[in-house]
C-alpha cells in the first residue's frame, strides 16, 4: 500500500448531490485539474470511493 494518494479533480460537481460537493471540498479541491496529495488512510480512501466518479486517484510513494 502506498504512504500517499494524488487526487485529480476530473469532472465537475456542478449538478451533483450536496453531500459529494461537499465531500470534493473535504479532500481539498476546488477546480478542475487541481490535485492534491493526501495520506492514505481509511477515511481518505472512503472519501476518494464516494466521489470517485469525479476524481481520479494515484498512489504516490
Amino acid at each position: 500500500m502506498a504512504n500517499k494518494l494524488e487526487v485529480t479533480l476530473t469532472r465537475s460537481v456542478i449538478g451533483r448531490p450536496q453531500d459529494q460537493r461537499v465531500t470534493v471540498k473535504t479532500l481539498g479541491l476546488n477546480k478542475i485539474r487541481q490535485s492534491v496529495v493526501l495520506e492514505d488512510n481509511p477515511a481518505n480512501r472512503g472519501m476518494v470511493n464516494k466521489v470517485s466518479h469525479l476524481v481520479s486517484v494515484t498512489e504516490v510513494q
